[in-house]
Order: structure tokens, then C-alpha cells, then sequence
């Protein structure tokens, strides 16, 4: 059956007059998506009975992400009804009220914390999870997050959950290792985001053959951190955790160490002054010169909304990294009510700016993924407000540079939460530039500190080419060190650099 409507869709769409090109486009986006339709009926219909129905759930979203994204036309935002922050729309950190020690306890089993956990350590030079990264005392990211959410409950006596959305790339290998946290006073829950089918660029078909995503894994991909609400809403969790009683969950990238449980935005949430509580909050950070890149807050039709730079007319992305004119950046730290998010579900109200990824596989096949942003469904929410948070929420982990930074003595370990020095005169970090050729893996740049370096006083490192890092070495105030090609500088123990520039060949060798 699915054969012949693939015959009539053919057949069809030849003996169509010629049109005008408006009508032209209008017609193959409609033969698009019919034969999108009958890829999608052969895939689910090579599946087991018992797989299907899930199955079917996760490509009817994505069809719907495919039936969006070829309906849209130009720009998602028309930078003329950008409208400017109202007051209030962005409470300052430092107006919360800290909550009062016996409220606490029932705060937090008001609170589910879910952590973001699709992504893989490949752009690090790692296999696996990026959340089995070892960051700090052998520690990885999974073990940090899990040690500041059992020291919370049993602080505080309470019972904060921890969920963990896992793609098809991460779940396997995170079931692992949470078996070892069985002894431990916290309930660990996993859920999948959604597979899709990555889609050729040329025939806007799906490339895969089967629907067996592990043995053709090239031919599926996790549709961005946006699908969390469907998914989360598909697994049962979203359900079974509003019958508990709980009213708020807390999103975050595992990568960020700054993410940690925050008792004054969480009790804004619940015990709000003079209004109604917001069913969703987004905590920006000041922007800097390192962070023109980053989504930013604005207001548009009457409404707060996530503004990326890939919905930016190209006339205005020099406007968008203006930071006299976009101040906040989204550090994506996100609260947002529980039962918000199944109203929106349910109605189908999600409406989320479609970001279009163009890959291109081993092959040379040139496909476009179709994900979501998290934070754009800002929007689709009442109420929403920014708070602006210190920097010290924001403390990603996607470089080997932003590794050495945990790594170092600017930081100190406390119940898996990295604590800035106090002995730092400032509360920013260093800016550091590692080259990519010889520090991008974290393997190799491992071997290339004997003992990672004194931070303390650093204000900007730039490293390039074959250089390496003897024992108790001290970096302060602006330091290049250069390594011409086929040159090699190795800065030797107990090395004091400040304000220094260091370029060609420097090798000092044990006599």
C-alpha cells in the first residue's frame, strides 16, 4: 500500500501544470511532506508490534518539526517589533530573599532537578557520555551533581530527585554507572529524548534504511535539549511527579558547574510577593566580549522570549553581539512549573523556533538535523521572568580550557560544588585560549601539565603549538606562549610567567 501511494505521489507530481515559482516551492513542500509520510509508515512498519506504538510517538513529532520547518519563511524574528525589556521582566540576583532554615525542608520536596545528559565527549577526545568526564579529584560531572543533591537531602532532610535525560548515544553507558550510586540517599531516574531520523538534504528524505538506530547510527540523531517537555511528558515521569505534589523542576546542562540548586530563585518560585508566581524562569548572566554568541532575553509581541543568533537577520548579528544593546546572555538554567508544562503538552502549544543543523557524514551525504532550543519555549509560558544571576552559575565545561580552569586552584571542592578562591581579587575567570592541535583531546592535554598551573592571579592565557607545563608552574596577569612550527617549548618547573610573552624554542632538559 505504502508502494503505490509513493506510485500516486509520483505520478502526481508530474502531471502538474507549470506554475509561478511561489506556487512552484508551495507544490514540492507539499510533495515533501507525503513522502516523508510514506518513509516514516515504512520505518514504523519494519518495527515489532511491541515497539511501535512508542516509536510512532517520537516521528509524529518530528514530522511535526518537518511539516514547521517547511512552512516557515524568512527570519523568525522581525528585528523592528523587538521591543525593549519591561520593568520587572528581569529581577536582579541580589534583590531574592533567602528563605528561612524550617521552610527549606518543604521548598525542596516541592523540586524535581533534571539534568540535560545527551551529549557525548567526542568534540573532547573522550568515548561515552560527556557526563563520565573526569573534571575534578578523579570526579566526573555525574559524580559532582550526584554529591550536591545527596548533601542537599541530607542537610535538609528531604528527598530531591535527580533525572537525567539520556539520548540513544548515553543511555546505555549511563545505566552503568549509576548503579553505583545505589547506596546513596537520592532516587536516580532516567528517561530518553527523542530519536529522529536525520533527513538528506537534497531529497528531503530520511536516510535511514531501517528503524534499528544502533545499527545504523549515522542515520539518527537526538533533536536538541527543546524536546525535553514532549519527552519528559512521554516517559510518565512529568506525571508521576506532580501526583507526589511537587510544582517545579529545575533544568540544566550536566557540563555546567555552576548549576547548582538554588534556594533563592527556588524561593521566589514558591512563596512570590505581590504576584502571581511565574511558571517560568530563566537565569541570564551578564554578557561579555566571551559570550557575543550566546541566546539573550527579549520582548517580542508582549511576550519574554529566547533570542539565538541563528534566528538574527545576518544586517543585525553585529547588533546582537552588541552588549550595550543585548546586556543578559541565557546561561540555560531553567525552572519551570510542572503542571505548565503539561498544559502546554497537551495543547500542543509548543511552539519552538526550528534551528536547522547542516552535517555532513563520512560518506559525504549532506543531511539537516532539526532541534530545539530548551529555553524558546519561554514563550508558551505564563509569567515568564529573567533573574539575573552572578557568573558564577555559569561555569561550562565544553573545552579542555575551560578543564584546566576546574582543574586549577581558582576552584575549591565543597559536597560537589566548585567554590571560587577567596584568595582571587576578582570574581571573573581567566579568558583561555588553548591551540586545538595539541590541547583539544583531554588526553593529550593532560600530558602536557606535570601539575596544572597556578591560576590565581591569571587574567588571559593564549597557548599555541608544541608546548608543555613542568611542576608548580605560576601563570599571572597576560601570558602567550607561543610554539613556532616544528619548534617545542617546555616552561620548566617552578616557572613564575607574568605579563609575559614567551615564542620559539625553549627546551630545558634534566642534566
Amino acid at each position: 500500500m505504502a508502494d503505490n501511494r509513493e506510485a500516486r505521489t509520483k505520478i502526481r507530481s508530474h502531471q502538474r501544470t507549470p506554475s509561478g515559482s511561489r506556487d512552484f516551492k508551495e507544490a514540492t513542500k507539499r510533495d515533501a511532506l507525503a513522502r516523508l509520510e510514506v518513509e516514516l509508515e515504512r520505518l514504523v512498519g519494519a518495527l515489532p508490534e511491541c515497539r511501535r506504538n512508542h516509536v510512532e510517538k517520537e516521528l509524529r513529532g518530528f514530522k511535526n518539526l518537518f511539516s514547521r520547518f517547511l512552512a516557515e519563511q524568512g527570519p523568525s524574528v522581525t528585528w523592528e517589533k523587538i521591543q525593549k525589556l519591561p520593568e520587572g521582566a528581569v529581577i536582579d540576583y541580589s534583590t531574592l530573599e533567602t528563605p528561612t532554615t524550617d521552610n527549606i525542608h518543604h521548598m525542596l520536596d516541592k523540586l524535581v532537578v533534571v539534568k540535560l545528559n545527551g551529549g557525548l565527549g567526542t568534540s573532547m577526545g573522550c568515548k561515552g557520555p560527556k557526563s563520565v568526564i573526569q573534571v575534578r579529584n578523579d570526579l566526573t560531572f555525574l559524580d559532582l551533581t550526584v554529591q550536591q543533591i545527596e548533601h542537599l537531602n541530607k542537610t535538609y532532610k528531604c528527598n530531591v530527585p535527580l533525572v537525567l535525560m539520556n539520548s540513544f548515544n548515553t543511555d546505555e553507558d549511563t545505566q552503568k554507572v549509576i548503579h553505583k550510586y545505589k547506596g546513596l540517599k537520592l532516587d536516580i531516574y532516567t528517561f530518553n529524548q527523542s530519536c529522529h531520523p536525520r533527513i538528506n538534504r537534497e531529497s528531503l528524505l530520511p536516510i535511514a534504511k531501517n528503524p534499528d538506530v544502533h545499527s545504523d547510527i549515522e542515520a539518527w540523531y537526538p533533536p536538541g535539549h527543546g524536546d525535553f517537555y514532549e519527552s519528559f511528558n512521554n516517559s510518565g515521569l512529568l506525571q508521576k511527579f506532580i501526583k507526589e505534589g511537587r510544582t517545579y523542576c529545575f533544568i540544566s546542562n550536566i557540563d555546567n558547574l555552576g548549576a547548582t540548586v538554588d534556594l533563592n530563585i527556588l524561593n521566589l518560585l514558591l512563596n512570590p510577593e505581590q504576584k502571581a508566581s511565574s511558571e517560568f524562569v530563566m537565569e541570564v548572566t551578564d554578557k561579555t566580549r566571551a559570550d557575543v554568541k550566546g541566546g539573550t532575553l527579549i520582548q517580542y509581541e508582549d511576550k519574554l522570549r529566547l533570542l539565538e543568533i541563528a534566528q538574527v537577520p545576518k544586517e543585525h548579528v553585529d547588533d546582537f553581539k552588541s552588549v550595550s544593546q543585548f546586556k543578559f546572555f541565557n546561561t540555560n538554567n531553567l525552572w519551570a512549573k510542572l503542571d505548565a508544562i503539561r498544559r502546554v503538552v497537551d495543547q500542543g502549544s509548543l511552539n519552538m523556533e526550528i534551528i536547522v543543523n547542516n552535517k555532513s557524514l563520512p560518506d559525504g551525504v549532506n543531511v539537516i538535523q532539526l532541534e530545539t532550543a530548551v529555553g524558546a519555549a519561554m514563550k508558551c509560558f505564563d509569567g515568564g521572568i529573567g533573574v539575573n544571576v552572578p557568573r558564577s552559575r555559569f561555569l561550562p565545561v565544553k573545552k579542555t580550557s575551560d578543564l584546566l580552569l576546574v582543574m586549577s586552584n581558582l576552584y575549591s571542592l565543597s559536597h560537589g560544588s566548585l567554590v571560587m578562591s577567596s584568595q582571587r581579587m576578582f570574581p571573573t575567570t581567566p579568558l583561555v585560549k588553548l591551540g586545538d592541535n595539541h590541547f583539544a583531546k583531554v588526553k593529550e592535554f593532560l600530558n602536557r601539565f606535570a601539575t596544572v598551573p597556578d591560576l590565581i592571579e591569571l587574567d588571559h592565557l593564549t597557548v599555541s603549538g608544541d608546548v608543555t607545563f613542568g611542576r608548580k608552574v605560576a601563570l599571572k596577569g597576560t601570558v602567550i606562549i607561543i610554539a613556532n612550527h616544528g619548534d617545542r617549548i617546555d616552561i620548566p618547573s617552578g616557572a613564575v610567567l607574568e605579563n609575559k610573552i614567551v615564542s620559539g624554542n625553549l627546551r630545558i632538559l634534566d642534566h
